[in-house]
């Protein structure tokens, strides 16, 4: 029986991957055959399951085509498992038992988070050189390249919504943008025409073979790149422009609440990250636990209090504008 458990063990992958174009988190995983356990915030996972020998028989490429998930369920410390939808079929009860096997692993080691990160395969935009510009995408090995990519950089919308920049510059309207207009116009304006992108296999050291891409030459896969010519911060701070400069300074500070997720900093960027990501209490808040090291608690503890405030100032301001409690009654979900 030991033995029967060690193998199943053997079987299991636990890992990290990033969430990218834009960098916004680490998802941490849990995966057996074609289930898994997803985590964001160490504390509640997402578990599905998903039937992979439909793709059994498809030549390399037409693998990337997207297999449905279905909800095994959700599970936290103080909620305990909320079962998903169940489907009375031969294929639901296999799919099942490979939910069963992660949802069993996942009591075992969920206190064990951040797990090592795996996504070594990394698509980078290049720039008018071909050097690596800004990170696109991540994956866990060549089978789960997807191989339709959009082949432009993003902010994102919370970038939009939140980073902001003093002085900026006027477009040619006469009218200021966001900062992150700037940034994505700036960042993709440094690409060829049109965007050439390659996908490339990092070492455990950082150094890099090239493999294909999209809109490159041909003679480009099989280079080889060492470890300086990636950007640390996934966006590349090549540039003359001292507008730019800060720019992009900036906006790397204003990512600080993320960039606390890796387990590539030394001790003395993560300090200077953890006073940058205490403007951002509630990012902090949200995924603690996922940080591999914390140089100062007192941060985490000042971030968790702010938090905590601003969640019960949103409360009350909720429920000043409840109408009565009649309405409430009629609408659950408004009192939640």
């Amino acid at each position: 029986m030991r033995e029967s458990t060690d193998i199943l063990s053997s079987a299991i992958q636990c890992y990290s991957q990033r969430l990218l174009n834009p960098f916004r988190g680490v998802v941490n995983i849990i995966r057996y055959r074609s289930a898994e356990a997803v985590t964001s915030d160490g504390i509640h996972w997402d578990i599905y399951v998903s039937n992979d020998s439909l793709l059994d028989g498809l030549d390399k490429k037409n693998r990337s085509i997207q297999i449905s998930d279905i909800r095994y369920g959700r599970w936290s410390m103080n909620e305990g498992l909320i079962r998903g939808p169940i489907y009375p079929s031969d294929e639901f009860y296999m799919l099942e038992e490979m939910g069963a096997v992660v949802y069993q692993y996942l009591l075992k080691v969920h206190t064990r988070v951040p797990f090592p990160f795996k996504d070594s395969f990394e698509l980078w935009l290049l720039d008018k050189a071909n050097r690596p510009l800004a990170l696109l995408n991540s994956a866990v090995d060549e089978t789960s390249i997807d191989h339709y990519q959009l082949l432009d950089w993003r902010a994102g919308q919370l970038c939009k919504q939140s980073f902001n920049l003093a002085g900026m510059q006027r477009n040619d309207a006469g009218k200021y943008d966001s900062a992150a207009e700037h940034l994505i116009e700036y960042i993709n304006s440094r690409a060829s025409t049109p965007p050439a992108a390659q996908w490339f296999k990092r070492a455990q050291h950082g150094s890099a073979t090239a493999l294909h891409g999209y809109n490159i030459d041909e003679s480009m896969p099989g280079r080889m790149l060492d470890v300086e010519d990636f950007p640390e911060y996934f966006i590349s701070t090549r540039h003359v422009d001292d507008y730019y400069t800060r720019l992009l300074r900036e906006f790397i500070e204003w990512q600080s609440p993320w960039l606390l997720l890796l387990d590539t900093l030394a001790s003395g960027q993560r300090q200077h990250f953890e006073q940058c990501a205490r403007k951002q209490a509630t990012v902090v808040d949200q995924q603690y636990l996922l940080y591999p090291e914390i140089i100062d608690e007192s941060f985490i503890r000042a971030a968790r209090v702010e938090a905590k405030l601003r969640r019960s100032q949103m409360k009350e301001v909720s429920q000043d504008e409840v109408m009565s409690t009649f309405y409430i009654e009629l609408n659950p979900s408004a009192s939640e």
